[in-house]
């Protein structure tokens, strides 16, 4: 037990655990990171980093067997050839589909930090305070004003490339160099505004370096150079992931241990002592079981498998489920609707082109029901777009040669690309649970998914399409088409929710600091802690809400009041 002693456990290396460990061991705490995942190390395990489409057997295409045998992964847009290695099989960890659900994961030290959408956007005061104005789920224990310094405190070391415009819908940060619109973009954005009174059209918000910082060097990361080929895994450290940064920079202090291929079964809880004390894993490829021990414990397993070790974590006083008095654990899961795109084409700018490939849309804040509920549904929907110009190689009707030649080195007509990032609303109804006769080869029970979409989605999507054509027509497109993918929730890999927070504890699970009402050493800041989902991707929030813990907690743990 000695030697398996630590002064802090992180459950899960990415997004979320990769800052958990940072902070942690830059307090002085002795920390002890357990993934679930093979080890990955910064550049020595990218080995697709620079490969070309001709170098990989399938020139970058998944062959026919892996999407036959794994069909949920391969809906999902960055499993590739050049990516698959970073993404979870089917068959390698399977779940209860109680209604349709594609459940992407990526189990590596970095997690799915190595295959994320890298887009960073501020909640505002409205979100924050939309659930307990509207009535929709219980009310956020914070405030825009509680999480704000730490979003700049998180800002700064990850680096975020974004223009400062003032909304009071999506608050500016701390920003590198802003990436910048090409020129239909630009027309799209000069019209709607003229067009519109409420609707802002920004260059989107993205965790890239734009133009790197000392505290980025430092780091050892370099320059974004604009490849789009981030869920490779980075050799110039452009974007922001647990693997170029947090957790090197965790390492730095020597407070650091990493212990990959531990899946991790449940915490402990001992009943004569009335606290969590450790956590019980699994060796991923012996199936060994051992035992580590803390004082505080940060989960972040990801929002669903957070879930489901605390249901799997039952002890004499608590046979529900880690903290579970009031019945709630594993429900009002919410995610992100992607459901809706409109297709469009746009005339002229045809001396016109851009260079690189930007890794970030255009975007527009979300602008129903911010400020009051008006519409005949909840919340809203932000809004992305993009212009590009076809791909070279689209004429075939010309000779062999230097006609040939010249003719397919000429790029296409514009086209544009517009989709939706919806709110859905927190239910009881949409909930995760342990399968009661399934389990997976560690012998631990596989988690059920109930989570599906309803009414109010639907109309949210209507309104989407509606806007969406309206706002494209008078922005001089043509030829618009809109589009409804009716993919499964969790395609979005949003998904949040089951250990929310809230400020009472027959309503909720952690408390304004993430920490767990009835177990005060545990503390939970990835996507399960989350009370509602907003509109805005979530990561940067996570991030903000981990830091913001950590400090909290070892406050707490000097005063004697955590250990």
């Amino acid at each position: 037990m000695k030697s398996n002693q630590f002064d802090a456990l992180v459950v899960g290396s990415g997004i979320s655990g990769g800052w958990a460990a940072k902070e942690l061991c830059e307090k002085g705490l002795k920390t002890l990171v357990l993934e679930r995942g093979r080890d990955v190390k910064h550049l020595k395990d990218y080995p697709t980093m620079t490969a070309a489409p001709w170098e990989m057997p399938h020139r970058n295409q998944i062959p026919r067997a892996d999407k036959l045998e794994n069909p949920v992964v391969n809906r999902c847009y960055a499993y590739k050839e050049d990516t698959q290695h970073f993404f979870v099989k089917d068959s390698e960890h399977p779940y209860v589909q109680e209604k349709p659900f594609d459940w992407v994961r990526g189990y590596q030290v970095g997690g799915k930090s190595l295959i994320w959408a890298r887009q960073t956007q501020r909640w505002s005061k409205y979100d924050f305070e939309g659930p307990g104005r509207d009535g929709f789920a219980v009310d956020w224990p914070i405030r825009y004003e509680d999480i704000a310094p730490w979003y700049s405190y998180v800002e700064k070391f990850v680096g975020i490339s974004g223009s400062y415009d003032g909304l009071d819908t999506l608050p500016d940060g701390e920003f590198l160099k802003a990436w910048e619109m090409n020129c239909v973009e630009k027309e799209i954005q000069k019209r709607i505004k003229a067009s519109y009174t409420d609707r802002d059209v920004i260059i989107g918000r993205c965790a890239h370096l734009t133009e790197p910082k000392e505290v980025h060097l430092a780091q050892g990361r370099g320059q974004c150079m604009a490849r789009n080929q981030c869920y490779r895994g980075c050799p110039f450290g452009g974007y922001f992931s647990s693997n170029s940064s947090t957790l090197p920079t965790a390492a730095k202090t020597g407070n650091l241990t990493v212990r990959p291929d531990s899946v991790v079964h449940s915490l402990i809880y001992d009943d004569e002592k009335g606290k969590v004390t450790g956590v019980r894993i699994l060796d991923r490829i012996t199936k060994e079981s051992s035992e580590y021990f803390a004082d505080v414990i940060f989960l972040n397993a990801s929002a669903l498998n957070t879930n489901l070790i605390l249901l799997n974590s039952t002890s004499k006083r608590f046979p529900n489920g880690l903290g579970n008095d009031s019945g709630i654990l594993g429900k009002y899961i919410a995610f992100h609707n992607y459901r809706g795109s409109i297709n469009a084409n746009y005339e002229g700018f045809d001396d016109k082109y851009y260079f690189g490939r930007r890794p970030t849309a255009v975007m527009m804040p979300n602008f129903r029901n911010v400020k009051k509920q008006e519409m005949d549904f909840l919340r809203g929907y932000m809004t992305f777009y993009s212009a590009g110009r076809a791909g070279f190689g689209h004429s075939s009707e010309v000779p062999f040669g230097a006609v040939f030649k010249n003719e397919n080195s000429k790029p296409g007509p514009w086209s544009v690309y517009m989709m939706m990032q919806g709110e859905t609303i927190p239910k009881e109804s949409n909930q995760v649970s342990l399968s009661p006769d399934q389990k997976d080869e560690w012998g631990i029970p596989l988690l059920q998914i109930k989570v599906g979409y309803d009414e109010n989605d639907e109309k949210i999507l209507t309104d989407f399409h509606e806007q969406g054509e309206e706002m494209l027509t008078k922005a001089g497109c043509v030829n618009i088409r809109k589009g409804d993918s009716k993919q499964s929730p969790g395609l979005d890999i949003h998904e949040m929710g089951g250990v929310r927070m809230g400020r009472d504890p027959e309503t909720s699970l952690l408390n304004g600091f993430n920490q767990m009402h009835l177990a005060p050493n545990v503390f939970v800041t990835d996507g399960a802690c989350m009370t509602s989902t907003g509109t805005q991707n979530p990561s940067i929030t996570y991030m903000a809400l981990t830091a913001r813990a950590v400090d909290y907690a070892v406050k707490e743990m000097k005063k004697g009041n955590i250990g």
